[in-house]
């Protein structure tokens, strides 16, 4: 009874918040006090044997747990009386805490709700008996105060166990989540179960789609997308990506358009789309195999960072060349220096030109009108490049292999401009940004 003897002092209140504005009267302060202060034991006992999941023999801790839990609320109640400018802040988030707690234990909403309503019924009947010495209209008062007081107790509850719900429900999707995306592939005896504890139908084919910065929960997504928004590039895995309409609907999601529950089929978390960020979807696969999806498309997303692949949503189904070229960039780079090592001779402006040359006509048969209309010169200009670039690589523009090798040498250059261009446009405007903070010396005015 320490709770219920420091609330009498008001300098030792633990709460924060008001229920309600009604003022009481010290002398029916005094009675609350007393008499809900014995009203306790009773109400413990009511809740105990009137809602089984606060019985359970297994669980002993649960009768303490009450136990504190009534005796929190009606020290909290008293000190309302006491002063009502006060509130409950403090109590509403502790009832947050056994809604949550009673969530992620598997029990009902409606057990917590009956327990108040018990907690409040045996409250209310010490209150009302003849010997408490309350009038009519000041028990109709502190009634009013403890419909209040339950209601916000109960608010919280509810809000506590929502909360919970919705996070075990993520839990639950991210740890399927990784499961599925582990390497090496997780054992589908833990997948089943996962799935089933997700509530998730296992498709056959699977794509993932991976996010160039960390998002907050509540985007829209179509149903039975799996998401994990926790890590710096969050990650989202959708269930047949080449089903109808179901490449569509992953687009909307990755652009500005804000979805609607009739285009997605139901789903709707918080009312936004992921308003054109950086994406990569990657390739669809059998779902044992969605880790090397998520591979392909964490690669899909560093080429488009570095300007290799055109910036916003990048679907690899569409770049698969690119990413094949580009699987293993360093190998890539020594194919590139070795194959292109004659035109390291050449000045960087003649050096272009004569790429350029050579990659159309290795593309387009040697057809010296096609790749003058590719490259907008004139046939003639071609034909003595193309004399120019006979004497820098010889033999190898008559072998197979060779020609094979220096058009993916000419490939891996062409891609790898324009993140060159990028670095080199980055480090000339981190040169030039002092010089922005430089004031320019004031003119003499005309009339000075």
């Amino acid at each position: 009874m320490r709770e219920l003897a420091e609330v009498s002092r008001p300098e030792a209140l633990p709460i924060s918040g008001p229920i309600s504005g009604l003022a009481f009267t010290a002398e029916t302060a005094a009675v609350v006090r007393a008499r809900l202060g014995g009203a306790i034991p009773e109400m413990i006992e009511a809740i105990a044997s009137g809602v089984p999941d606060y019985a359970s023999p297994a669980r002993p801790d649960y009768r303490q747990r009450l136990a504190d839990a009534v005796t929190g609320a009606v020290a909290c109640f008293i000190a309302h009386v006491a002063r009502p400018d006060q509130s409950t802040q403090a109590i509403t988030a502790e009832f947050r805490v056994i809604g949550g707690t009673a969530a992620r234990e598997g029990r009902t909403l409606d057990a917590l709700q009956d327990a108040l309503r018990l907690g409040a019924r045996v409250a209310w009947r010490w209150l009302c008996e003849a010997d408490a010495g309350l009038d009519r209209r000041e028990l109709s008062r502190i009634g009013e105060a403890i419909f209040a007081y339950l209601d916000e107790l109960a608010a919280a509850c509810a809000q506590g166990y929502a909360e919970a719900r919705v996070q075990a429900e993520g839990d639950r999707q991210r740890r399927l989540l990784a499961a599925l995306v582990s390497d090496p592939p997780s054992r589908a005896e833990l997948v089943a179960s996962l799935a089933r504890a997700a509530g998730w139908v296992l498709p056959d084919q699977v794509a993932v789609v991976v996010l160039g910065q960390r998002q907050q929960d509540g985007f829209l997504l179509p149903p039975g997308v799996l998401a994990d928004w926790t890590g710096p590039e969050p990650c989202l895995l959708v269930p047949d990506p080449d089903g109808p309409g179901r490449q569509a609907a992953i687009d909307r999601v990755l652009t500005d358009r804000v979805l609607t529950d009739r285009v997605l089929g139901g789903r709707a978390l918080g009312g936004r789309a992921l308003g054109g960020r950086a994406a990569a979807i990657g390739p669809s696969v059998p779902l044992a195999r969605a880790a090397m999806s998520l591979r392909w498309a964490r690669h899909a997303l560093r080429l488009a960072r570095a300007g290799v692949i055109p910036a916003g949503p990048v679907r690899c189904d569409q770049h698969l060349s690119t990413l094949l070229i580009l699987a293993d960039e360093d190998l890539a780079a020594v194919l590139r220096g070795r194959r292109l090592a004659p035109l390291a001779r050449l000045r960087p402006a003649q050096r272009d030109r004569m790429a350029e040359t050579l990659l159309a006509w290795l593309q387009l048969g040697e057809n010296a009108a096609e790749v003058a209309q590719r490259i907008h010169v004139h046939p003639q200009t071609v034909r003595y490049r193309m004399r120019q670039i006979q004497e820098l690589f010889g033999d190898q523009l008559r072998d197979p292999d060779r020609r094979f090798e220096l058009q993916l040498a000419l490939r891996i250059r062409t891609l790898a401009a324009p993140a060159s261009h990028a670095k080199a446009a980055s480090a000339s405007h981190a040169k030039a940004a002092p010089a922005s903070h430089t004031k320019t010396p004031a003119r003499p005015s005309s009339a000075s």
